[in-house]
């Protein structure tokens, strides 16, 4: 599974999700993407990142936003 390569740790990034055996934060990956880095612009500014690791930052983000509870406001 792809989320396998994602942790979490207390003592690293404040527990934030990280890329297994890095310190490399999931949310660096997604906001780097977000804004308009390519994977290979990503993988050359952190080498120890591979094409699989932010494939695995994409799936645990589309993970935990697939679990969210939505509250419609009405007004």
């Amino acid at each position: 599974m792809a989320t396998d390569r994602v942790e979490t740790n207390p003592a690293v990034a404040l527990g934030k999700p990280i890329i297994r055996g890095t310190r490399i934060p999931v949310e660096l990956i997604l906001r780097k993407l977000a804004e308009g880095a390519t994977h290979a612009e990503v993988m050359d500014a952190y080498p120890r990142l591979t094409q699989d690791d932010i494939h695995a930052a994409l799936a645990y983000a589309a993970d935990r936003i697939a679990h969210e509870t939505v509250i419609p406001h009405v007004g």
